[in-house]
C-alpha cells in the first residue's frame, strides 16, 4: 500500500474511532471520564497497520515514550485493526502487554484497557450488552496514565455505580441498538 493510500485509511479509522467514543462511550455516559479528555483535546490516536505482534509490542513502547515525553496527552488509543481480529489472540496479547509494562517499569505508571469489536466480559455470553462497555469498532490498546486515573476516580462521587448505571443503559437501549451503534461508526469508515 502506498503512503497516501495509508493516510487516507488510517485518517478514516481514527474518524471512525472518534465518532465510536462521541457517540457510544460519550454519548451513553460509559465511561464519565471520557468526555473531558475530548473536549480539552488530550486524547492522541495513533494507528498502525502491523500485522505483527513483535510490530505491535514496539508500536505500544514507542506510545508509552510519547506519553512519557508529552504532558499534554492524557491517554492514548492505540488502534490496530489489521491484528489481533480473534478476541482469544488479542486477550493473550492484552496480557502480554502488562508484562511490558512491568518489564518496561511503567506498572504503576500506565495502564492498558482493552476495546475490541468481539470483546467479551468472562462468564458472560458473546451477545451480553454488557459487552458493549468494552466493544469498538477496530481492535485497539487504550493507554492511559495512572495517575490521572486515581484522580478522576477520586474525584468521581460513585465510581463503584459506573459498572450498575452501565449495566442499566446498556439494557436499556438493547443488544440491537447497540450493534448498529458499533456498525455506524464502522459504515463511517467505508463511506
Amino acid at each position: 500500500m502506498r503512503n497516501t493510500e495509508v493516510s487516507v485509511k488510517s485518517e478514516r479509522i481514527i474518524k471512525s474511532t472518534r465518532l465510536w467514543l462521541e457517540s457510544v462511550v460519550i454519548a451513553l455516559n460509559l465511561c464519565p471520564f471520557a468526555k473531558p479528555r475530548v473536549v480539552q483535546g488530550s486524547i492522541y490516536y495513533c494507528y498502525t497497520e502491523t500485522v505483527s505482534e513483535e510490530r505491535l509490542f514496539e508500536a505500544l513502547a514507542d506510545e508509552l515514550v510519547r506519553l512519557d515525553t508529552s504532558p499534554d496527552i492524557s491517554t492514548t488509543l492505540l488502534i490496530h485493526p489489521a491484528i489481533l481480529s480473534d478476541y482469544s489472540e488479542y486477550n493473550q496479547f492484552l496480557g502480554l502487554a502488562e508484562q511490558l509494562l512491568e518489564m518496561s517499569g511503567y506498572a504503576g505508571v500506565y495502564q492498558v484497557v482493552g476495546f475490541h469489536p468481539q470483546f467479551q466480559f468472562a462468564d458472560t455470553d458473546k451477545n451480553d450488552v454488557g459487552n458493549y462497555t468494552n466493544r469498538s469498532p477496530y481492535p485497539m490498546l487504550h493507554i492511559l496514565r495512572e495517575a490521572e486515573v486515581t484522580e478522576a476516580v477520586e474525584q468521581h462521587k460513585n465510581v463503584e455505580k459506573i459498572p450498575q448505571q452501565n449495566s442499566v443503559t446498556l439494557k436499556e437501549h438493547g443488544l440491537e441498538k447497540l450493534k448498529e451503534l458499533l456498525a455506524n461508526s464502522i459504515e463511517f469508515e467505508s463511506s
